[in-house]
């Protein structure tokens, strides 16, 4: 840990594990051009093979102790360092097309994806170390367990596999959880079939807001059953039952109706 204590209010747990670290770098495939930004740095495990790999890597990183290591460790023409939260941090203000790799912080990881989501037409790819719950959400088919908003929220906006099962060994302190690396890649702009984004993420909100109810009783104040009909969706089913092209035929219907 080379003297540095992790952090709790940070959700620190610093991978060690050179295998495992390995095994995400080759996932990655950094080339020597590419505009690339890390979250959350930490203590180096992914930073220093990356800048073996690549001209220069921007990374955030809210701990200014770290920041005061990262200083010390590497000079500015190699790394540039943006001290601050990654949820306020305005990543079109870094090159396009932007990578964005990192180990994120468990305990704010859904508020991440969805703030790194705001910017996806810039964005080329993401690889993120997560909690496999959430990764397994994120990848999840309609009708399973996992799947529900943070699903369809992310997949109409993204393709993504999971693509490495990482225990809680690998890291110093342990989590109590197993981790997991996603790769997400936006999807072409010709592919995504959500033209009202707010009103999409109004529906899918409040079809999932009480997932044991019925449809036709989640979004009553958005459909009538002659909705439904039209539609061809069965309003007893719940929200964990419909596509994402059911959720984007909802709010094409209602978008339509607006515009009308």
């Amino acid at each position: 840990m080379h003297g540095h204590k992790a952090k709790k209010q940070f959700g620190q747990n610093f991978l060690v594990d050179h295998r495992i670290i390995a095994d995400i770098v080759d996932a990655i495939r950094p080339e020597p051009g590419d505009a690339m930004v890390e979250i959350g740095p930490g203590l180096g495990a992914l930073t220093r093979p990356l800048l073996q790999r690549l001209d220069h890597l921007h990374v955030v990183e809210i701990d200014r102790d770290i920041i005061a290591r990262l200083q010390r460790e590497y000079s500015p023409d190699k790394l540039t360092i943006h001290a601050g939260d990654a949820l306020q941090f305005d990543f079109a203000a870094l090159p396009a097309p932007l990578r964005i790799v990192g180990n994120l912080p468990y305990n704010i990881s859904s508020p991440l994806l969805f703030h790194f989501a705001r910017y996806a037409e810039r964005v080329r790819d993401m690889h993120f170390m997560l909690q496999n719950e959430v990764v397994e959400r994120m990848v999840a088919s309609p009708s399973t367990p996992a799947y529900g908003r943070l699903s369809v929220m992310l997949q109409y906006r993204f393709y993504m596999e999971k693509i490495l099962d990482v225990p809680p060994e690998s890291f110093r302190p342990a989590p109590k959880v197993d981790s997991a690396v996603v790769r997400m890649i936006p999807l072409p702009e010709a592919d995504i079939q959500i033209a009202n984004p707010g009103l999409f993420a109004r529906i899918v909100s409040a079809a999932f807001a009480q997932r044991r109810k019925t449809l036709r009783n989640t979004l009553r104040e958005y459909l009538t059953d002659a909705d439904f009909g039209q539609l061809n969706i069965d309003p007893q089913l719940r929200a964990e039952n419909l596509a994402v092209a059911d959720f984007a035929g909802i709010t094409a219907l209602l978008d339509d109706r607006m515009v009308a």
